[in-house]
């Protein structure tokens, strides 16, 4: 949910911190959006994605299991 317009982005990092996936790279529209992760080109493990929106910035953990 992005309260204001703000530039988006929303990345998948592995554990050594490169970037595997940008989902998100874009100016949004205040609103609720959802995103679905395609990772039938990723092998399994634990990444962390990063979801940057204005100031705010948030990283989590991933575990993919296949």
């Amino acid at each position: 949910s992005i309260p204001v317009s703000e530039f988006v982005s929303i990345t998948v990092d592995d554990v050594l911190g490169r970037s595997v996936k940008t989902l998100v790279n874009k100016l949004q529209r205040s609103g609720k959006y959802s995103v679905i992760l395609n990772a039938e080109d990723m092998t399994s493990g634990i990444y962390f994605y990063r979801i940057k929106a204005g100031e705010f910035s948030e990283t989590k953990k991933l575990t993919l299991i296949k």
